[in-house]
C-alpha cells in the first residue's frame, strides 16, 4: 500500500496535481512507520494553497529530524533526476531547500521555475518570501504583485503584500490588499484581522473593533484577537468590555503576559493591589519564560 502512495504522488508531482498530491499523501501519513516523505509532502501542496497553520503543523513530521532532511532531500535528488524539466518539481526542489533554510538554492530553483513556467503565480510568491526575509523590501512587493498579476484570486499574496505594506506605514495600500482579500474569501479570519489592525492605525476604531469581532466569529479560539478588540475597547473608555476581552484572551492562553498586565492594571487603579499583583507576577512569570528569575 505505502509503494502505491508514493508513486503516485511521484507520478502527480511533475504534472502539478496537487489535489492528488495531498490526498494521497494524507492517506499515506496515517500508516503506521510512513516515516516523513507524506508529511513533507502534504507540507507542500498546504504551502501552495496558502495553508500556512496546517504547511506547520506537519512540519516537525516533514522535517523536523535530521534524518528526516536526509531523507526527503534524496528523494527530491531522485525526483529531480528524473523529472528535471518539469517546473512543478522544481517549486518542490525549492520549497525543500527553503524549509531547510537553504535560500541560495531555493531562490535558484524558484529562478528555475520562473523560466519553465512564467506564467505561474508560485516562484514569484515564494521568491518574495525569501527577499523579505533577507529584508528586500522593494523585491518583496514586485515578487507578491507578479504573483497577483499571474493569478489575481491569489489569496495568500494579497495578504502577504498587505502586510509588507503595512510593515512600511502604507495603509492606503494594505487595506485594498486586505479588502480584497475578504472579497474572495469572506472567511479568511486573518483578513478580517488585519485590516482591523490597519483600521485602528489609522484611527478608525469603530470599523476596527467590526472586523475583530468578524475575526472571532471565525476563530472564536485566538486569544491575540481578544487582546486586540480589549485594547480597542480601552482606548473608547469601554473598561468593562476591554476586561472582559482581557479575560477572555488569559484564559484561552494562560501565559499571554500582555492580557495578565492589562487585568493587573485594571485591578491596581481600582485599589485592589494584592490582586493586581498576582496578575502582573503572570506576566512577570511568561516574560521570563516561566523561570521564576
Amino acid at each position: 500500500m505505502t509503494s502505491t502512495y508514493k508513486t503516485n504522488i511521484e507520478t502527480a508531482i511533475p504534472t502539478g496535481r496537487w489535489d492528488v498530491v495531498y490526498d494521497e499523501a494524507s492517506c499515506w501519513s496515517e500508516q503506521a512507520d510512513c516515516g516523513p516523505l507524506p508529511f513533507f509532502a502534504v507540507n507542500v501542496v498546504c504551502l501552495l494553497r496558502g495553508d500556512f497553520a496546517q504547511a506547520w503543523r506537519v512540519y516537525p513530521q516533514a522535517l523536523g529530524e535530521e534524518a528526516d532532511v536526509q531523507r526527503v532531500r534524496e528523494w527530491v535528488e531522485c525526483l529531480r533526476n528524473q523529472y528535471a524539466d518539469s517546473p512543478h518539481l522544481a517549486l518542490v526542489e525549492g520549497i525543500f531547500h527553503t524549509q531547510s533554510g537553504l535560500l541560495d538554492d531555493a531562490f535558484a530553483c524558484f529562478e528555475r521555475v520562473v523560466a519553465l513556467a512564467p506564467e505561474s503565480p508560485y516562484p514569484y510568491f515564494f521568491l518574495a518570501q525569501i527577499h523579505h526575509r533577507q529584508g528586500r523590501m522593494d523585491q518583496t512587493v514586485k515578487g507578491f504583485r507578479e504573483a497577483i498579476k499571474r493569478d489575481p484570486s491569489y489569496v495568500a499574496a494579497r495578504l502577504k503584500l498587505g502586510v509588507v505594506y503595512q510593515e512600511q506605514g502604507q495603509l492606503e495600500m494594505a487595506i485594498p490588499q486586505y479588502r480584497e482579500v475578504l472579497k474572495l474569501r469572506p472567511d479568511e479570519a486573518v483578513g478580517h484581522t488585519n485590516l482591523a489592525c490597519a483600521l485602528a492605525e489609522q484611527g478608525k476604531l469603530d470599523p476596527a473593533i467590526e472586523e475583530y469581532k468578524k475575526a472571532l466569529t471565525l476563530n472564536p479560539d485566538d486569544a491575540e484577537v481578544h487582546f486586540a478588540l480589549g485594547g480597542l475597547y480601552e482606548n473608547k473608555g469601554r473598561v468593562d468590555l476591554a476586561k472582559r476581552q482581557y479575560e477572555e484572551a488569559l484564559r484561552l492562553d494562560p501565559n499571554f503576559g500582555p492580557a495578565a498586565t492589562a487585568i493587573g492594571w485594571f485591578l491596581y487603579d481600582k485599589g485592589q493591589n494584592d490582586f493586581a499583583m498576582d496578575y502582573f507576577s503572570r506576566a512577570s512569570g511568561d516574560i521570563w519564560g516561566g523561570s521564576g528569575l
